[in-house]
């Protein structure tokens, strides 16, 4: 019986501890489940707060990202296009500070009558960009645009003129002071072979061209030989010269008299001053002396305040027939 006694309590004193370990690896389960399901909710606590402290920036990001682009992509294109269209502080470059020869002026008694209305083109310089075309073109006069030849800075000038029905070329010559020298300027020195190859070049690039007039020049335009070289390149491609007259001493005249050309120049610079009440002045001179002699030509350049000036000088030019330039002479 003693023996049973012991034997009873081994075995409930077994069962003991293996309920205490029961209940120890059941606790033990129990917090590594609290612990893994805090861990998960906390987890997404943070999330959702995270995303939750960041939604509102988001959606101010979203909401501002419209104007915040929009004002970015304004600044970028005027950036571009002001890289594109080259700074215009004013026309002085084309006169060169020389004091210009005054258009002829008859006198006040002998004013001749013409039985239709006096004829005024106005030549635009420096055209070289798809900005300045569309902006010549928005005023819807007939303007006559004058293109600069190809380079780096200014590659499809001569496809832009193409496009018109009429153009110019502007082609650059040599200066008594140059502000800012353009590529493959004519100068004074080169030869009959060198001014032939440019203007058969410039032939090339613009195929229907009938007409230059020069960029700068008061160099060249005052040196006889050099003028002469140039009109007989010229003349060998039909095409005829237009003297912007940037020098009171210009020897065009006497050249073309000398080939049986009749000289056609300039009779008054629009936007010496880069204002536009001086612009609109400049008009009203323009008008006159169109008035005075029945046909007058004036040069401008693709400036702001030189197109608004025209455009608001509608109402002056019913006194005129404004024409291509090909259409005065």
């Amino acid at each position: 019986m003693a023996k049973r006694k012991r034997s009873t309590k081994k075995v409930d004193k077994s069962s003991k501890y293996l309920a205490y370990l029961a209940w120890f690896l059941a606790i033990v389960a129990l917090m590594l489940i609290s612990l893994t399901v805090g861990y998960y909710f906390g987890i997404q606590d943070a999330k959702q707060t995270l995303h939750s402290s960041h939604k509102p920036t988001e959606e101010k990001r979203v909401e501002k990202l419209p104007q915040k682009k929009a004002v970015t992509v304004k600044k970028r294109l005027e950036e571009v296009l002001q890289k594109e269209q080259p700074k215009y502080i004013s026309a002085a470059h084309e006169i060169d500070d020389e004091k210009l020869a005054n258009p002829p002026k008859l006198p006040e008694k002998k004013r001749v009558v013409y039985k239709s209305k006096p004829k005024l083109a106005i030549i635009i310089d420096d055209v070289q960009t798809a900005r300045d075309v569309k902006a010549i073109k928005a005023l819807h006069i007939p303007l006559t645009m004058s293109f600069l030849p190809p380079r780096a800075a200014r590659p499809n000038s001569a496809k832009l003129a193409a496009h018109e029905k009429f153009y110019m070329v502007h082609l650059p010559m040599e200066a008594m002071h140059f502000s800012a020298e353009e590529p493959d300027t004519l100068r004074v020195g080169d030869s009959q072979q060198k001014i032939s190859q440019k203007i058969a070049q410039i032939k090339k690039e613009f195929p229907r061209v009938r007409y230059i007039n020069n960029h700068t020049g008061s160099k060249f335009t005052e040196n006889e030989k050099a003028v002469n070289r140039l009109i007989y390149a010229l003349n060998k491609n039909n095409i005829h010269f237009i003297d912007s007259r940037t020098t009171a001493k210009t020897k065009v005249p006497a050249v073309e008299k000398a080939y049986g050309i009749k000289y056609v120049a300039r009779d008054v610079f629009l936007d010496h001053h880069m204002d536009k009440a001086y612009v609109k002045k400049q008009i009203k001179i323009a008008i006159k002396v169109a008035k005075l002699h029945g046909h007058a030509i004036a040069i401008g350049h693709p400036h702001k305040e030189t197109l608004e000036a025209i455009k608001e000088s509608k109402a002056l030019f019913r006194d005129v027939d404004l024409v291509q330039v090909y259409k005065v002479y």
